[in-house]
């Protein structure tokens, strides 16, 4: 168990190296696998023929029934209305047999599928029906996953808060009955932190999940899915589309026509300005939803559809534009051409009248070189004497530093030998410099924050509440605040102020981004805004 903990870190500590390489990989591999969707979604039509042809030719009630299940499950991510179709076939048959449980069952994929194609009102009344208190409990789990998608699906439909809060908690309802090491509580979990923005305990489960496994779970998809909307609101873009590509491997190789990881990875490159790829995703999505017939994956991939159908069109437009103006400039070049080599032909022949001029004028231009060269060596003379000065120059300083530098070994040895040792211990003291560097500091934080008072409240104000900056008991500035303040002075470079507050340059960066960590708003305008934190005081 230690051991696997330990990969688990590992996989955390490495992972940011590996994005970069790994997004490539994953992309390459991404296109591959969108290119045989149709041998996907072949395969999977020849498994629900065989069941299909199985369950026409089954006379048995329970082995129909099993089989009309098996096809539930086949469509429910492929193609609603069939799955609704054999989930009413599951319902009449479960009614034939008078096995209450498949009827209560079918009644709770019935919800969930109705809730998925906008048929609200029916999904509603289905689970309304219900008797929840004498409901089963092997049951439960399915009722209560049932009202759950219902809530989400109707919440994104009317955008209403309370649904989404309805499905939150049937969801928690649903998680208290699930084995806590099954696959399925695992993901309901993460999903549940997620959308909780518990990001850190959601990443923990996700991460596992992912590792154990692979693109023979249907759920490997969502898993990948979460973790790219995690690390798409942050903003990490490589990491999103690396996850989002998981997603979207997983959902063709299982033909999961239901799918966000498209219109995700459309987003992504919408963002990323590759318009071409945008294009592609989001028409593949809308396709997959219609399709499937999932109200709101439509509706959320229409909203997106606009966006990107509008961009991808004037890409084309100013591509046939710039296609005009080349085949245009290609005219006016060929038309130059002709013009140009008549004028070529008139030149040459001047050009031989040229010859004869330019012989007697070479005569004339040797000497004028020879009085260049004259004039050349002459700055060349000037330019010696000069640094001739400047060495002179560099030499006069250096002597005078080793006479310093003798003065001060001979009063120390002068000293030594009198037995002055307070003398002796002040000047080997570093308590000067430290005492000049302490009162230079201070005298920083007093002057600066004659000149700008309010800039502490005005910097705490661009940081988020949890991370505002508490002073200590007589500080005016902390290392944190002086920087910012060389930064609003104008200073920002991180060398010089490295060099004024006696730190190393990667101190000053790690301190530069540990403050860009805390920013409320957006991190890349946040030294331009501390740059106009308050007036200057007139004195």
């Amino acid at each position: 168990m230690r051991f696997y903990w330990s990969l688990i870190y590992i996989v955390f500590l490495v992972s940011p190296c590996l994005c970069k390489s790994g997004t490539d990989s994953t992309a390459q591999t991404l296109a591959q696998v969108f290119l045989a969707k149709d041998k996907f979604e072949k395969q999977k039509l020849a498994r629900i023929n065989v069941l299909k042809t199985r369950l026409m030719q089954e006379s048995s009630l329970p082995a129909k029934q099993e089989l009309a299940k098996e096809l539930i499950h086949a469509y429910r991510k492929y193609q609603v209305d069939s799955a609704i179709t054999y989930t009413q076939l599951y319902r009449q048959l479960g009614e034939q047999r008078k096995d209450a449980m498949a009827v209560r069952e079918a009644s709770f994929y019935l919800a969930s599928l109705y809730s998925s194609t906008g048929k609200f009102i029916e999904a509603e009344k289905l689970l309304r029906a219900v008797d929840r208190p004498n409901l089963p409990r092997a049951l439960l789990p399915a009722y209560f996953e049932a009202y759950t998608a219902f809530g989400s699906h109707y919440g994104q439909s009317s955008n209403n808060e309370q649904y989404f809060k309805l499905s939150e908690r049937y969801r928690d309802s649903m998680l208290m009955l699930l084995p806590a090491t099954s696959l399925r509580q695992r993901v309901a979990l993460a999903t549940k932190y997620v959308y909780r923005n518990r990001e850190a305990e959601a990443e923990q489960i996700l991460q596992q999940l992912l590792i154990s496994t692979d693109d023979q779970f249907p759920e490997r998809g969502l898993i990948a899915y979460l973790l790219g909307l995690m690390y798409m609101n942050k903003d990490d873009m490589d990491k999103a589309m690396y996850y989002f590509s998981l997603s979207a491997i997983s959902d063709i190789k299982h033909v999961v026509k239901d799918n966000a990881s498209l219109q995700s990875l459309a987003q992504c490159y919408n963002n990323r300005g590759d318009i071409d790829k945008a294009y592609q995703f989001i028409q593949a999505a809308i396709n997959d939803a219609a399709f499937c017939n999932i109200r709101y994956r439509s509706l959320e991939n229409s909203s997106f559809y606009g966006i990107i159908n509008t961009a991808f069109q004037e890409k084309e437009l100013a591509q046939k534009r710039a296609l005009r103006q080349n085949l245009i400039v290609i005219s006016l070049l060929s038309l130059f051409l002709v013009v140009a080599l008549f004028f070529l032909y008139t030149q040459i022949k001047k050009l031989r009248r040229a010859r004869v001029d330019l012989h007697h004028a070479n005569a004339e231009l040797k000497m004028l070189n020879d009085q260049l060269l004259n004039i050349n060596n002459s700055l060349s003379e000037s330019n010696h004497i000069k640094e001739e000065y400047i060495a002179q120059f560099f030499d006069i300083c250096s002597s005078y530093i080793d006479k310093i530098d003798e003065q001060r070994k001979l009063l120390l040895k002068r000293f030594a030998q009198k037995q002055y040792d307070d003398i002796n211990k002040i000047l080997k003291s570093q308590d000067v410099v430290k005492n000049e560097l302490d009162e230079l500091y201070h005298n920083f934080d007093v002057i600066f924050l004659n000149l700008y008072p309010s800039f502490i409240d005005d910097f705490n104000q661009l940081l988020r509440s949890d991370e505002r900056i508490s002073l200590k008991e007589g500080e005016l500035l902390n290392t944190e605040l002086r920087i910012f303040a060389l930064i609003r002075l104008g200073i920002t470079d991180s060398t010089k102020i490295a060099s004024f507050l006696r730190y190393s340059l990667r101190t000053v960066y790690n301190y530069r981004v540990k403050v860009r960590s805390k920013v409320a708003g957006s991190k890349d305008e946040f030294e331009d805004r501390i740059r106009d934190i308050g007036d200057i005081r007139s004195f």
